[in-house]
This record gives structure tokens, C-alpha cells and sequence, in this order.
């Protein structure tokens, strides 16, 4: 008869009736997420941390259960259970946008699910076996908030967008594709250069990116407006464009919050309005 071996296990706080908390059980062990050099894409601020109690008015509430991980300013990594997020913590992620501070008048988040791939093997493909990217934030200074108004994005007026010269997409192909799951409508994408035209070429800045994510947006805008809406939608997610006199979303009515890598060649941006819905 084999001797027993007696196993030691790492401590866990998990129960069959606990919520999902990404990275709380790795992070106590400090096992650091450490950006590549110069990246910096996540680049959360330190002393404005998301926060789990903000009262949010989002048109979905964040996920209260949510524990952000642990932010070392002097070493400028994140505690996290791997070098990059896996699609669950996306998902979260994703969500948990909608807790970030923003200016008071605000309105709701566009209720977009997170993209997904239609069918298992692409998802297993293009999201599961892949490394994603941590989320793109566009934190505002003077007063500190997360989000960058499209309209102001798109005609470069970015005074105020803090770190608006640092590169993102470093290491990444020619191109990515944005997509949108707006309400009422059906999915749409659109690719975008990850370079600049300089010689040689190099990765875009922040707000570089925030400009080609309004482009997009405006040209979204332009394809859908004429569109009917899907069956049984709410119509106050109808977009319209600049000059329209009726309730329809425009492009100056958006604030661009954060930028989420949803599969292996797509990002997903979390939108949210400038104003109150209109009926």
C-alpha cells in the first residue's frame, strides 16, 4: 500500500454562492500584471481608482461584487491572475465601465452587449486562445472624469485629455476593427489604422484614437440614420445626424469612456450620453 501524500493547497475564498471577482484570488498572492514598456494603455490615474460604491447613473448598474485589483503607483502595475485579461474578465470589465466618475449632467450608457463570435470555434478562436489587451481609458482633467466628448475628440481639441500622447496598439497589426452593438440596430464594424504616417511608421497616440473612434461613430451615424429600427426597439436610441431638429442621438450628443478589446482583431468603445435620454 502506496504511503498517503498530504497536499498543500493555497487558501481560497470561494464558495458555491460567492459572485465572481476577478483577480481577488491571485492578487493575494501579489502576482503583478506588469505593462509592456511605454504602453501604459490602462493607465488609470491612482488617485481616482474605480470604485465599486460609485453611485453610477448608467442605463446598467456595475456589478457591486466587482473588486478592482490593487494599483502600485511607484511600479505602475496592476496585482492580476495573468500578464492579460481573459474574455471573462473582459466581460467585466466591459460592465464595470459604467462606475467610472463623470461629469453630473451625464446621461445613460448606450446598453451595447460586449461583441462576441457567433459560433464556439470562433470564439475559442478569436477570443479564448488569444491574448487580449487590457481597456483604453480616456480620464479628463480639470475637473477629473472618465470621458472624452466625441465631438471634441473628433475636431483634435484634447487639451484636457491626460496622457493624450502616449501610443496605444504597440505591437499589434496595421489595422483593428471598432465595433458597435448600438441598440436597434444591427451589428456593424469598421476598420481603423493602428499607425501613424510617419517614416517609418509608428503606433497611434490616445487621442490619435479617440479621433478615429468619433470618425467612426459619425460614419455609423450617416449609414443608420435613414434605417428603421429593429422590431420592438426603443426608439430613443434612434441616431440621427448633426442638425436633425428631433431626439435622435447625434454625435456631439457622445462621450467616449473606454475603448475594450473584445476578440483577436476588434476593440468595442463604451459610449455614454451628454445629456438625459430624450422621450
Amino acid at each position: 500500500m502506496h504511503a498517503q501524500r498530504n497536499y498543500s493547497y493555497p487558501p481560497t475564498t470561494y464558495s458555491p454562492t460567492s459572485s465572481l471577482t476577478p483577480y481577488s484570488s491571485l492578487s493575494n498572492y501579489g502576482v503583478p500584471w506588469t505593462r509592456s514598456p511605454g504602453s501604459l494603455q490602462n493607465a488609470l490615474p491612482p488617485s481616482y481608482p474605480p470604485s465599486p460604491s460609485y453611485n453610477s447613473t448608467s442605463y446598467l448598474p456595475a456589478d457591486p461584487s466587482y473588486s478592482y485589483p490593487p494599483f502600485n503607483s511607484n511600479t505602475d502595475t496592476y496585482a492580476r491572475s495573468s500578464s492579460t485579461p481573459s474574455h471573462r474578465e473582459q466581460l467585466q470589465l466591459f460592465r464595470n465601465a459604467h462606475s467610472l466618475p463623470s461629469s453630473p449632467t451625464a446621461g445613460p450608457f448606450i446598453p451595447q452587449p460586449m461583441y462576441k463570435p457567433h459560433t464556439n470555434s470562433d470564439l475559442r478562436r478569436y477570443v479564448e486562445e488569444v491574448d487580449l489587451d487590457e481597456p483604453i481609458y480616456f480620464w479628463m482633467e480639470n475637473p477629473s472624469e472618465c470621458g472624452i466628448s466625441l465631438s471634441d475628440a473628433l475636431h483634435s481639441r484634447v487639451r484636457r485629455l491626460l496622457n493624450r500622447e502616449q501610443t496605444v496598439f504597440e505591437g499589434r497589426g496595421p489595422s483593428v476593427s471598432i465595433r458597435l452593438e448600438w441598440p436597434g440596430y444591427r451589428q456593424w464594424s469598421r476598420q481603423i489604422p493602428t499607425k501613424d504616417f510617419r517614416t517609418p511608421p509608428g503606433p497611434i497616440t490616445r487621442a490619435k484614437l479617440a479621433k478615429n473612434v468619433a470618425k467612426c461613430v459619425q460614419r455609423f451615424i450617416t449609414e443608420r440614420q435613414n434605417h428603421p429600427l429593429e422590431d420592438e426597439s426603443d426608439a430613443r436610441w434612434r441616431v440621427g445626424q448633426s442638425g436633425a431638429g428631433d431626439n435622435s442621438i447625434k454625435l456631439e450628443d457622445l462621450i467616449l469612456v473606454s475603448m475594450h478589446h473584445v476578440s483577436m482583431g476588434s476593440w468595442q468603445p463604451q459610449l455614454r450620453l451628454a445629456r438625459p435620454l430624450r422621450t
